[in-house]
């Protein structure tokens, strides 16, 4: 007997999904959990604003990529103080 068409879009979208989780598993190198506090959240809240970036993750990955493009002696000079 021939399959339905839901059968075989339901087959079809297991198929994309576990592709696209062994995607991530071979991407992600860990998950990072932290605890924000307020003072923290309201900054990232200002620089999410200010750049007009709607996801935290977003923001944070670009951060870290755009701050590792400093010379060691700006890197240090900005991560000095907080």
């Amino acid at each position: 007997m021939a399959k339905s068409a839901a059968l075989r879009q339901r087959e079809k979208r297991e198929r994309d999904k576990l592709k696209e989780e062994q995607r991530r598993d071979r991407l992600l190198a860990y998950t990072l959990k932290l605890d924000v506090y307020q003072g923290t959240a309201d900054h990232l809240a200002r620089v999410q604003r200010v750049a007009g970036i709607e996801e935290v993750h977003d923001l944070i990955t670009r951060a870290i990529h755009n701050i590792s493009r400093l010379d060691d002696a700006a890197l240090c000079e900005l991560l000095a103080n907080p």
